[in-house]
């Protein structure tokens, strides 16, 4: 998984009742509660090797974290729709304190024994959505961000998580900004005893792309990330960066995305294994990991479960060939 799965149309509703003031933030809770359970057992079924929580809990990926950061001022009206954004500034200097995501890791872990990636929203997106009225430079904010949020990372390696991904979507918008934004996600990451991954996307909002240009802009900038893996899509935009791979010495593991998460179609495992094996040609197999391009957030859920067992028996068909070779 890369990080949120299918949400289904009466979630949305209770999401809007929620931020709309008609019901309450423990029977919302007890639905995301069921709801989750059912991703998990989702993920299972179709047998992904490493599962997440979906994402279900959040409104969107920007306010579940702000609306938590100590010192982040937010305009708490009711929003109209459960995705909107909430205006957000800050006034003073971030002060440190807990985000409370170790819960819902625990969550989790206690619903699935399977491996567990989970998933925050990176520094440089969040400095995006949140206007500044007391840092000198935009930089100072997001590294500031990045030590709020170092902090949980830490509390949450302390309460099992081994596998954290932060996903910069706004990066792609961003290019001349990627040199800062690699140091502000080494603050991020600092000391954090786990695989650490990054997850550039090109921003999925009502399933549509911001851009459909090039992962080159990132190198060789991106190879001073203090990471383990950087996830990128491949699937919607194509494999024509893959070579990026040769050019550079690449130092981590690759997230490969080999499931449109912008159509409904749902992938053949053929077309999965094709992509996997020219992928192959540039990085030995235990350096690949496969997932979904982004979130499945709005893929119909009959259809995000069945590319995920696409997925999944795409990988088969390649593992043999390689146990068989």
């Amino acid at each position: 998984m890369v990080g949120s799965y299918s949400i289904p149309e009466w979630l949305e509703r209770a999401k809007t009742d929620y931020f709309q003031r008609r019901i309450s933030s423990e029977y919302l809770d007890q639905i995301h509660d069921v709801v989750i359970k059912a991703a998990i057992k989702d993920q299972e079924l179709a047998g992904i090797d490493i599962v997440s929580d979906g994402e279900l809990r959040r409104d969107n990926m920007i306010d579940h974290f702000t609306s938590r950061m100590p010192g982040v001022e937010i305009d708490q009206r009711a929003k109209p729709y459960f995705y909107d954004y909430y205006d957000s500034v800050v006034r003073h200097r971030l002060p440190m304190g807990p985000l409370h995501l170790v819960d819902e890791f625990r969550f989790v872990r206690d619903n699935t024994t399977r491996p567990i990636k989970f998933s925050i929203t990176g520094p440089f997106s969040l400095m995006r959505r949140i206007k500044n009225e007391f840092y000198g430079t935009e930089r100072e904010l997001a590294a500031d961000i990045a030590r709020v949020m170092n902090l949980e990372l830490k509390s949450l390696v302390a309460a099992g998580a081994d596998y954290i991904q932060a996903d910069e979507p706004y990066f792609s918008g961003f290019p001349e900004d990627i040199g800062w934004g690699v140091e502000v996600i080494n603050v991020l990451f600092e000391g954090v005893e786990a695989r650490k991954g990054l997850h550039i996307c090109y921003g999925n909002r009502y399933g549509k792309p911001n851009f459909e240009g090039t992962y080159r802009y990132l190198f060789p900038a991106i190879l001073d990330a203090r990471i383990d893996q950087l996830t990128l899509e491949f699937a919607r935009k194509g494999l024509d960066d893959i070579d990026l791979l040769k050019q550079y010495p690449f130092p981590f593991e690759l997230g490969v995305g080999v499931i449109d998460v912008k159509s409904a179609e749902v992938e053949t495992p053929e077309l999965v294994a094709s992509r996997l094996r020219q992928v192959l040609d540039y990085l030995p197999p235990e350096r690949v990991f496969v997932n979904p391009d982004c979130g499945l957030r709005h893929v119909p859920q009959d259809a995000a479960f069945h590319k995920l067992k696409a997925m999944v028996e795409g990988v088969e068909l390649v593992r043999s060939e390689l146990h068989s070779g």
